[in-house]
C-alpha cells in the first residue's frame, strides 16, 4: 500500500514484519528464497567487531562528544578520564595517547585507577597548536595470573597448574623483549619453574621487587580497545589571561575637532601600561566612507567636520587593508606596535566584515553584496535602526569562494604585519561555518592569533561560536548586577561543560553599553564593576572612559553614550578629578601578583546571607595562592554580613587562626573558624581581596 499515508513499517523479526495499517496490526512473513537462506547464513561478525571486549566510555574533557575542540593552554597540565571497565575479575590497564595534530606518532602516559571504574591520566601540552588525544585500554595477562596465583596461594599448598601457566606468559614476554630485558625475563621464568608450584614459594616469588618491576615494564596485551581521538586546541597563556583596555585611536589626543594620530597613542603608552593593562585594543583603523556618513550622536546628517563611525570601513583611500590617512601612514603603525610591544602590551585589532558605499569592493565586486530588485544595493538595517552607511556582504552569494578567501587574506595581511589578536565585529550576522574555516586556516600559520568575538546575543549562537573556535567571547556579564544572576551565571561558564570551550571576558562597559548599574551608581559602581569583572574572570577589559567614570548617557533609558566618541572626534581630560586609574593600576598588579587569579575555572562562590554581599575565591591546585574576594554589589550604601569559608579545601583545621591580609588596603586580619564579619562602605573601598595566609 506505497501510495497511502497512513501504513506505518516497523522491524520486525529476521522473517517477518509488523505493519500497522490504518491503525489495524497486521504481520506479514517474508518468503524465503535461495537468496535469502544465503544471506541468513553468511558468517556473523566477531563480538569484538559489536562490542569491544574493554569498554571506553565517558572520556572527558569533551565538547559535544567530541564534535568541537577542547581549549586548553600550552604548559597546563591536562587531565583526561574516562570510565574504563570489562567483564570478569581481569585486571585491565590503560593510557592517555597524544600528538600534535600534524604529527605521526603518538604518546602516551600511564592512567591511574580512581574508583567505580573512573580512570585518570595527564599530559602537558608543550606548544601552542592543534593537538588529538585518546584513550587506549587493554587486559594485562600476566597482572590478572598474577592476582589469581596470589589469591589461590591463600588457600592451597600447590599451584603446579598456574605455574605453567606463568611460565608461558614469561616465554612471550620474552620473546617480545630485548637485550638485557630479554635476560632478565629468563631469570625469573627460571625461578618460576625452580618454586615446583609450591604455594609459600611462588607467593614469596611474585611478591619481590624483581618480579614487581617486570610487571610494569612487561608489553603484553589482550583485548586492546581504543576511544575515537578527539581534538584539542593548545592556546598561548594570552588566551586565558589578560587585562584589554579599548581606545578610539582618533580620539587620544588635545586638539578640537581634529583627528589624533598614531603618535598621540604611542604617547598614552605609558599610562596605560601604568595602570597594568596587557591588550590595546583599536577600534577600526581603515578609511572611512562618506556616503550616508552618520553625525553626531548617530544622527542620520552628518555635519561638516563628522568623521563618521570607523565601522563604516572603506573609502577613495583604501579598505579593509588601508589605514587612515589622518591616523597615520603604515610605518607610523608599525612603530606603534614597537612602543606597545617594548611596554609588555600587545595590540588587539578590530576587523568588522562590511562595507562603506565607498569601499572599493562595492565597484570592483558587486557581486558581493545584497542587491535589492531594481538593482541597488542594500544597506544594513536591524528594524527601526538604519545603518545606511554600511552594505552588509553576501557570505553565499555565487562567487562566495573568492569572497571567503579575500577576506581570509585581510586577517592574513594584518597578521603578517605583527597583529595577532582580533576582535570580530558582530559575527553571529555572519554565516557560522566560515568561521570555523576562517579560525581554522589562520592558526595553521599564525596559530598564536586569538580571536575575540563581539557577539551580544542569543546563548546557544554564542556558544556555537566558541565551538567553532573563537579564542574568546564576549558575555553577558554587563547586565548581571544581582548577586543570584552572577553566581549562576558565573557557575555556567566555570563549572559545566562550557569551561572546556568559551572563555568569558568580561568586559565592564563598550562604546555600545552603559548599563544602568554605572549611570545611577556613580564612581563606588565603576570601582565595583572593575572589581567583579577583574577577579571572577582571568580575562576582562574596560572601554576608555570607564577609569573616569564617564556615565553621562544619550537618554533616559538608553545605553548609548552621550556624544559618542563613534561619530566624533573626543578630547579625553585623562586625569580628571574623580577618576579610579589608581584602584584599576592596583587590581591589575594584584591580578599580576597572584598565580590563582590567573585562573578561569577554578572559582567557587562563598556563603553569605546578605544580598548584597558576594564572597568567592580562587586557588591554585596546591593551594599555595589562595584568594578570597568579597564585595558590596549597593553602590549607595554600607552592607556587612558574616562570610563562611570551607577551610577543609584550603588545609586549615576550624580550631585554627589564619590571616586575611587585604591586597586592596594592606590591613590584616586575624580570623578562626569558618564564619567570620565583614562590613564594606562602598564610599570607600567596596570590596575586599583577600590573601589567605595558614
Amino acid at each position: 500500500d506505497a501510495g497511502r499515508t497512513q501504513t506505518k513499517l516497523c522491524f520486525g523479526s529476521e522473517n517477518r514484519y509488523l505493519i500497522f495499517y490504518r491503525g489495524q496490526r497486521v504481520v506479514m512473513k517474508r518468503k524465503r528464497t535461495k537468496k535469502n537462506i544465503a544471506l541468513s547464513s553468511r558468517k556473523s561478525a566477531a563480538p569484538e567487531d559489536v562490542i569491544p571486549g574493554i569498554i571506553i566510555e565517558d572520556v572527558r574533557p569533551s565538547v559535544d562528544g567530541g564534535k568541537y575542540p577542547v581549549k586548553w593552554i600550552a604548559g597546563d597540565p591536562l587531565t583526561v578520564k574516562a570510565d574504563i571497565f570489562k567483564d570478569g575479575h581481569d585486571v585491565i590497564a590503560a593510557a592517555v595517547e597524544y600528538k600534535k595534530k600534524s604529527d605521526k606518532a603518538w604518546q602516551s602516559v600511564p592512567m591511574k585507577f580512581l574508583e567505580n571504574d573512573r580512570w585518570s591520566g595527564e599530559f602537558v601540552l608543550a606548544e601552542n597548536a592543534r593537538y588529538l588525544y585518546r584513550v587506549r585500554a587493554w587486559m594485562d595477562p600476566v597482572a590478572s595470573w598474577m592476582k589469581h596465583v596470589e589469591k589461590k596461594c591463600q588457600s592451597e599448598a600447590s599451584v603446579k597448574s598456574e605455574v605453567l601457566e606463568g611460565i608461558v606468559l614469561l616465554e612471550e614476554a620474552r620473546r617480545l623483549s630485548k637485550g638485557k630485558d630479554r635476560e632478565r625475563i629468563a631469570t625469573l621464568k627460571g625461578s618460576l619453574k625452580r618454586t615446583s608450584g609450591i604455594s609459600h614459594d611462588v607467593l614469596a616469588l611474585i611478591r619481590s621487587s624483581e618480579f614487581q618491576k617486570f610487571l610494569g615494564g612487561h608489553s603484553l596485551r589482550r583485548l586492546e580497545s581504543l576511544s575515537a581521538p578527539l581534538e584539542l586546541v593548545s592556546d598561548r597563556r594570552r588566551a586565558r589571561f589578560g587585562a584589554w583596555y579599548e581606545i578610539f585611536p582618533r580620539s587620544q589626543g588635545k586638539k578640537e575637532g581634529v583627528s589624533a594620530t598614531f603618535k598621540d597613542c604611542i604617547k598614552r603608552i605609558p599610562e596605560i601600561r601604568q595602570m597594568g593593562f596587557d591588550v590595546l585594543y583599536l577600534t577600526p583603523i581603515h578609511p572611512i566612507g562618506v556616503t550616508k556618513r552618520k553625525g553626531p550622536n548617530n544622527s542620520l546628517v552628518a555635519d561638516k567636520g563628522s568623521p563618521g563611525s570607523p565601522w563604516a570601513i572603506g573609502s577613495k583611500d583604501g579598505g579593509h587593508k588601508a589605514i587612515h590617512p589622518e591616523l597615520g601612514t603604515m610605518e607610523d603603525f608599525k612603530n606603534l606596535l614597537k612602543a606597545a610591544q617594548r611596554a609588555g602590551i600587545e595590540i588587539a585589532l578590530d576587523i568588522a566584515f562590511q562595507c562603506s558605499p565607498d569601499h572599493p569592493y562595492v565597484k570592483e565586486h558587486p557581486e558581493w553584496f545584497f542587491h535589492r530588485p531594481d538593482g541597488t544595493i542594500h544597506y544594513a538595517e536591524n528594524p527601526p535602526k538604519k545603518y545606511e552607511d554600511i552594505y552588509p556582504l553576501n557570505f553565499h552569494c555565487e562567487d562566495w569562494r573568492a569572497l571567503w578567501e579575500e577576506l581570509k587574506s585581510i586577517i592574513l595581511f594584518w597578521a603578517d604585519k605583527g597583529v595577532k589578536i582580533f576582535r570580530i565585529d558582530n559575527p553571529h550576522t555572519k554565516p557560522l561555518g566560515f568561521w570555523k574555516w576562517l579560525i581554522e586556516e589562520t592558526q595553521k600559520v599564525y596559530p598564536e592569533s586569538i580571536f575575540f568575538a563581539e557577539a551580544f546575543t542569543r546563548p546557544k549562537i554564542m556558544k556555537f561560536l566558541a565551538k567553532a573556535g573563537f579564542t574568546q567571547s564576549y558575555t553577558y556579564f554587563t547586565w548581571r548586577n544581582e548577586k543570584w544572576e552572577l553566581r549562576q551565571y558565573l557557575e555556567e561558564l566555570t563549572q559545566t561543560e562550557m569551561k572546556y570551550y568559551y572563555r568569558g571576558n568580561f568586559f565592564a562597559n563598550t562604546p555600545d553599553i552603559l548599563h544602568e548599574y554605572l549611570q545611577k551608581g556613580g564612581r563606588p559602581a565603576f570601582m565595583i564593576r572593575a572589581i567583579l569583572a577583574a577577579t571572577l574572570s582571568s580575562s576582562y577589559g574596560i572601554y576608555s572612559g570607564f577609569e573616569l567614570c564617564e556615565n553621562r548617557a544619550k537618554a533616559p533609558g538608553s545605553e548609548e553614550y552621550l556624544d559618542s566618541e563613534k561619530y566624533q572626534y573626543k578630547v579625553w581630560d585623562w586625569d580628571r578629578e574623580g577618576n579610579i586609574k589608581a584602584l584599576i593600576a592596583q587590581v591589575n598588579h594584584i591580578r599580576r601578583e597572584n598565580p590563582a587569579l590567573q585562573g578561569y575555572d577554578n572559582l567557587e562562590f562563598y556563603d553569605t546571607r546578605n544580598e548584597m554581599i558576594l564572597a568567592y575565591g580562587k586557588r591554585t591546585p596546591d593551594n599555595a595562592n589562595i584568594i578570597v574576594t568579597v564585595v558590596n554589589l549597593d553602590p549607595n550604601h554600607a552592607q556587612e554580613d558574616f562570610v563562611t569559608l570551607p577551610l577543609w579545601k584550603f588545609g586549615i583545621e576550624d580550631w585554627q587562626t589564619y590571616q586575611m591580609r587585604d591586597l586592596l588596603t594592606g590591613e590584616k586580619y586575624y580570623w578562626k573558624g569558618p564564619r567570620n564579619y565583614v562590613r564594606l562602605d562602598p564610599k570607600a573601598v567596596p570590596a575586599h581581596i583577600f590573601l589567605l595566609k595558614k
